[in-house]
């Protein structure tokens, strides 16, 4: 007769048979677990005990459940369970092994009702043990998903501390240390890209990147700064392609992606350089989304950035003087002539195919074509600040 109904003490014998067998049961299920559960077999000794402990557990809350006739609340019962063991069981056994587990424990526990339950009542210890059993199996499951949310606090604490970290430039020791912590691989290369924050729980902001960066295979750590979505990105070979598919994380506005670097200690440039890039990106409203920090150099440097400065003027400034005194001043002529080649043909005396074979020279030298508005701008840009600064050194950068 089932827990729960008027005649609940014609279970009293069975009660007591199953206490007095608690040991064997509990004995029995580790034992079954060894010969049936590979895993099971190669986990350490105090773990195996944990498990042991979980079991007795296990048949005495089943015998209070059943002498209290089922009017405990079930759940109660079953959580005591798992009051037995550490929580770090949890991070040593998955939610899947913790079933096999409780289905092996339950399955020795049916093939004894036989000899537990007193003559007429095995049908309804079969049930108990099944309603009990159901339980146990929901307890398992909120026993993991306290110990994932307490688990994914913490990491995401950690991340914020790490990606924190970074933007201040701190140590490579800090960052290596933290990132250990978080597993993190160092999968070269390494990039950090910068946008809004959609809003919302940090959690649930990371949670919606850290899925699509699965899909795609890339490695991540991310952390939300006041407004800001900061993600340092590992093992994607092209970082902003990358950023593209995770754009669904962020919050409205500019996405900058920092120069990728070999390591996670080299991280802190591109960090630096994405929230420039972040910063200076309302300069350039038509920008592409993910945006190169690199591509963002013009408005970096009008909005102060001395390292975007110094690129323009090493790389672009300086590669046009070590070239040839001719390239600037076909670059001057063409300006002035408001793009028109003719007209900076005219003012130089040279046929108009030596401008349009000079500026060739130009976008060969410095990555940047004349003959395209942006990359026009960029050239004008670095060539003021060249100029602005005569005394700085022109060699070229390693950056």
């Amino acid at each position: 007769m089932p827990p729960g109904s008027n005649d609940g003490a014609a279970l009293s014998e069975t009660v007591r048979r199953i206490e007095r067998s608690a040991g064997a049961l509990a004995t029995a299920s580790v034992s079954r677990m060894d010969e049936t559960l590979p895993w099971f077999r190669e986990l350490p000794a105090d773990q195996r005990a944990w498990v042991m402990l979980v079991a007795q557990a296990g048949v005495r809350s089943l015998v209070e459940w059943l002498r209290r006739d089922g009017r405990r609340p079930t759940q109660d019962l079953a959580d005591e369970i798992f009051d037995a063991a550490p929580t770090a069981l949890a991070r040593s056994i998955s939610l899947q092994q913790t079933v096999a587990l409780v289905k092996v424990t339950i399955d020795v526990a049916e093939e004894q009702v036989a000899h537990l339950a007193v003559p007429g009542e095995e049908a309804a210890l079969r049930e108990a043990v099944l309603r009990f059993s159901r339980e146990v199996a929901f307890s398992a499951a909120r026993v993991y998903a306290r110990a994932a949310e307490s688990r994914g606090a913490w990491d995401a604490r950690l991340q914020a501390l790490l990606v924190d970290a970074l933007l201040r430039g701190d140590s490579s020791d800090v960052l290596a240390s933290r990132a250990a912590a978080l597993g993190w691989a160092d999968a070269p290369p390494v990039a950090v890209a910068v946008g809004r924050s959609p809003g919302g729980e940090a959690a649930a902001v990371l949670h919606t990147v850290y899925r699509a960066a699965r899909r795609i295979g890339v490695e991540i750590i991310g952390g939300v700064h006041g407004d800001r979505l900061v993600l340092v990105l590992g093992g994607a070979s092209d970082p902003v392609a990358a950023t593209a598919k995770l754009l669904a994380g962020f919050g409205a506005g500019p996405v900058v992606v920092g120069p990728a670097v070999a390591t996670l200690d080299e991280a802190t440039e591109s960090a630096r350089a994405a929230l420039a890039g972040f910063r200076a990106a309302p300069g350039w409203p038509d920008a592409p989304r993910p945006v190169s920090a690199s591509d963002l150099l013009p408005e970096r440097a009008l909005a102060g950035d001395v390292e975007a400065r110094r690129r323009l003027r090493q790389d672009v400034y300086g590669s046009l003087v070590r070239a040839s005194g001719e390239l600037l001043e076909t670059l001057d002529a063409f300006f002035a002539a408001g793009g028109v080649l003719e007209g900076a043909a005219r003012a130089l005396f040279v046929h108009p195919n030596t401008v349009r074979y000079r500026l060739r020279r130009v976008a060969d030298v410095t990555g940047l074509s004349p003959l395209t508005a942006r990359d026009a701008f960029a050239l004008r840009v670095a060539l003021t600040i060249g100029r602005l600064d005569p005394q700085a050194p022109v060699t070229q950068s390693t950056t």
